[in-house]
């Protein structure tokens, strides 16, 4: 699912790829749009001066003229857990990204889960 997600992102802000469809697509850790606007990182660690678990979204759009940063973690989770896993995805979002608001200056201002 992640992996379709992120080809479409990196479609939507022009980065051109050899494959037609996602499933035939190998994704790169980082892609980046064709003028620097938007770098997309692939199931990257978040770098930060503290230890933080579960530091990991599996993406991160980085708007480089903007400065703005978005991660996304996705899960699929069995019908009897949805508000369980929505919880723990929302409290993980949350203290990520205080983490990476703090560390490279960030505006957090859209953050969900508040």
């Amino acid at each position: 699912m992640c992996v379709q997600l992120r080809f479409n992102i990196c479609k939507k802000i022009g980065v051109q790829f050899e494959n037609k469809h996602w499933y035939d697509h190998i994704p790169k850790p980082v892609e980046t749009s064709h003028e620097d606007k938007v770098t997309i990182l692939w199931n990257q660690q978040l770098r930060t001066d503290t230890a933080i678990p579960n530091n990991k979204p599996d993406v991160i759009i980085r708007d480089n003229k903007q400065g703005t940063c978005m991660l996304i973690d996705a899960a699929i989770p069995g019908e009897g857990n949805v508000i369980k896993k929505e919880a723990e995805k929302i409290l993980k979002c949350n203290r990520n990204s205080v983490h990476v608001e703090y560390e490279i200056k960030i505006d957090s201002s859209n953050k969900r889960g508040n």
